[in-house]
């Protein structure tokens, strides 16, 4: 069942309203007021089919709770008990009346991402994009040039190494069998785990060869613990099958993929993980999902965010990404402004791709705009360091996808915060300069 509709609140003797208790010109009750949350009601509604059942929570609730999680980078947990505390962030998500209980538990956030998908994240992209115009931080004509660029969104992973694979496979396999009542010839608990530390041994002290004969063996023993399990899979309950028949073929992948393959498994827990390289001294190689993002020329405002699985070449996804520009924004961008990874690359009609290696019929204007390509760099470093973008904890290609939008909501959200607490400042210090000078029996100090 959807949730209902909010109604007006009747007056209560014993108890003050929010909109009473604290600052309304505070930034964070002000960008409330700029955001409209009726269209999360409206386009959230297909995803509640059924008219019975307990009512579901506040979307404006929900809504409001992702943008505070991603804008001030917290956990499910976090946010929820943050609301708890903070009267701003209450009313924020819609309260009336200060609460002393946490709304939800966090599980429901993870249940809420999934039911309403990425088309219901793309609109919270959306809505921050309209309140930024409300706020007058862009204008329209500024979604007509926009930078593109691309980064990795990396995994909650460690970091990938074949004895560390083979180690976790081989105990997910033993415990596996221990569940389903399986008795198996050997589980190897105490010459497997000492073979996985002697090959990173041996591999800090370069000694390769010992390194090889080391992997070899441990290989061989989560083979066989491996062909045990596989040979009872019809003696084990069908509800243990489909988990069983997953693990052996994650198991199958590390033991015949070798160094130099394509789609190698780097994650038991999250095979879609890729390898991604990115020529970086101090970090050659990044685990996860290569992101595409696209913001505007001049104010750094994210128009466009999607994960593109598949490690992509960048210019065949620069179409894909000025397509979700003109939806989001309800304009095609007239320039692009790429590095020189997109060259070539096809896009719409109408539209044109600027980067520094070209010289004919660029102008002075241009040639400063091309230069500002590098603008979008910083606003990738603050997305991976104040916000959720440089590491994520969401599961599956659909978290991949998920992060990305909400991180990209969340840079916006901390674009038009930092624009109101400039303007209220500015006020604040306007109102205490008159106070100053109207302030009678005050003479100039000698």
């Amino acid at each position: 069942m959807g949730p209902k509709p909010a109604g007006s609140q009747s007056a209560d003797m014993f108890r003050q309203r929010l909109d009473e208790l604290v600052n309304l010109k505070h930034p964070l009750a002000q960008l409330a007021t700029h955001i409209d949350w009726s269209v999360f009601e409206r386009e959230w509604s297909g995803h509640f089919p059924s008219s019975r059942g307990r009512p579901a929570t506040s979307t404006r609730l929900i809504a409001g709770l992702l943008y505070l999680q991603h804008t001030f980078a917290l956990s499910d947990e976090d946010v929820v008990w943050g609301w708890v505390e903070n009267p701003y962030w209450q009313l924020f998500c819609g309260e009336t009346w200060f609460q002393h209980r946490p709304p939800i538990d966090p599980s429901s956030l993870t249940r809420w991402r999934k039911r309403i998908g990425e088309a219901g994240l793309e609109w919270m992209l959306t809505q921050t994009i309209k309140a930024a115009e409300s706020a007058r931080l862009v204008k329209p004509q500024s979604f007509k040039k926009v930078i593109v660029d691309s980064t990795v969104q990396e995994k909650a992973i460690a970091h990938p190494t074949d004895s560390r694979l083979l180690e976790r496979a081989r105990q997910h396999l033993v415990k596996l069998a221990a569940e389903a009542g399986l008795a198996l010839r050997q589980n190897y608990n105490r010459e497997a785990p000492r073979l996985a530390v002697q090959v990173g041994r041996y591999a800090h002290a370069k000694q390769y060869k010992r390194m090889r004969a080391s992997l070899k063996k441990l290989k061989t023993v989560v083979g066989r613990v491996w062909r045990d399990v596989g040979r009872q899979l019809d003696k084990m309950p069908t509800t243990l099958r489909d988990r069983a028949s997953d693990l052996l073929a994650k198991a199958k992948r590390l033991l015949t993929q070798k160094p130099r393959d394509k789609n190698k498994l780097y994650s038991l827990h999250a095979p879609e993980a890729e390898c991604i390289a990115k020529g970086k001294t101090r970090q050659p190689y990044e685990f996860g999902v290569k992101v595409s993002i696209a913001t505007t020329h001049k104010e750094g405002l994210v128009v466009g965010m999607r994960s593109m699985p598949g490690n992509p070449y960048d210019g065949h996804t620069l179409y894909e990404t000025l397509e979700q520009v003109a939806i989001l924004t309800e304009q095609q961008p007239k320039e692009v402004f790429v590095d020189l990874g997109y060259r070539g690359a096809e896009v719409q009609a109408g539209t044109k791709v600027y980067h520094h290696k070209l010289k004919r019929d660029i102008t002075v204007r241009l040639r400063r705009d091309i230069r500002r390509r590098s603008a979008i760099e910083p606003a990738i470093g603050h997305m991976k360091n104040d916000g959720r973008l440089r590491r994520n904890w969401l599961k599956g290609a659909d978290g991949d996808a998920f992060n990305a939008l909400l991180c990209g909501c969340g840079h916006n959200l901390r674009l038009i915060l930092r624009k109101l607490r400039l303007f209220f400042a500015f006020i604040v210090a306007w109102l205490a300069s008159l106070h100053l000078t109207s302030a009678p029996g005050t003479a100039p100090e000698r």
